[in-house]
């Protein structure tokens, strides 16, 4: 995995995460302070930050999100409406459709997707400087969503070559404190198991083996403990997907709580926001 770095930033007191994987974009990881800020403001935020340093950073973006259903549609932006409310309110979720990724087709679009114990996913190519935001709990790992938001970035932008994506995931629940049930956990590792293996025991035996396991024992039986975020890193490389092109955020939400909501820490449906806008 690469070493590039995760930088912890302020805006008012508040912090929030950024990757030097993707310095170029404006983006940012925010943390349970931000809340309830909507996208509409965080968007602010960023190019509050990014106007510090770069003097032609982009101006008045398209703001868009999507109603998280934890499937693996990624839609386009044009698929989409922009937020519309300068309020700072985003519009309610009735309006909005239904998706886990968005990735933006135009120039100066902000891309947002919320989370709390799922792995948010920050996608951005350098030669078109498109950019993608994605949800990836188990059921979207386990429906490849990230690497399908990677396959239709090729497939609508041809000159995105995979050694040109940059892929930065975000902060979510670690695998030594995420426990799910051996079926939950075979459906997931049946994504980057080889294809002669079909048995859940056998891919579970398997996934366990790795040296870098994306699942762990667990001391109760029929369960075991997943590793969503490596996962997800372990599909990319399968891809093709260069580990140096890859960054995973050194902060797990259920054990961090100074920074972080955690569905399985505190049972409430409390989110935090991941974005970043396109060039």
């Amino acid at each position: 995995m690469t070493n590039d770095t995760w930088n912890w930033h302020t805006w008012q007191d508040l912090p929030y995460l950024t990757c030097s994987l993707l310095e170029k974009w404006p983006h940012g990881f925010f943390t349970r302070q931000f809340s309830p800020r909507s996208p509409l403001e965080l968007t602010d935020v960023l190019l509050a930050h990014r106007a510090t340093s770069d003097p032609i950073a982009p101006q008045s973006p398209q703001v868009y999100r999507v109603k998280q259903v934890h499937g693996n549609i990624v839609l386009l932006t044009g698929e989409a409406k922009p937020l519309a409310n300068p309020g700072g309110d985003t519009q309610a979720e009735g309006g909005l459709p239904e998706a886990d990724g968005l990735l933006a087709n135009e120039p100066a679009e902000a891309v947002w997707v919320a989370s709390a114990d799922c792995a948010p996913v920050l996608i951005a190519s350098h030669v078109t400087g498109k950019v993608a935001a994605v949800h990836s709990g188990w059921r979207g790992t386990a429906a490849a969503i990230v690497p399908k938001a990677i396959a239709r970035f090729q497939q609508l932008f041809p000159e995105t070559s995979l050694d040109s994506m940059r892929i930065a995931i975000g902060p979510g629940i670690a695998g030594e404190v995420y426990q799910v049930s051996t079926e939950v956990a075979a459906k997931v590792c049946a994504t980057i198991a080889p294809k002669s293996i079909s048995e859940d025991n056998s891919i579970l035996e398997w996934a366990l083996s790795l040296p870098e396991p994306p699942v762990l024992p667990d001391s109760e039986p029929e369960r075991l403990r997943l590793d969503v975020r490596r996962t997800i890193a372990m599909q990319l490389f399968h891809m093709g997907i260069e580990p140096e092109q890859v960054a995973i955020a050194p902060y797990c939400t259920y054990q961090t709580p100074d920074h972080f909501f955690s569905y399985r820490r505190e049972h409430l449906k409390q989110i935090q926001w991941s974005g970043i806008i396109s060039q």
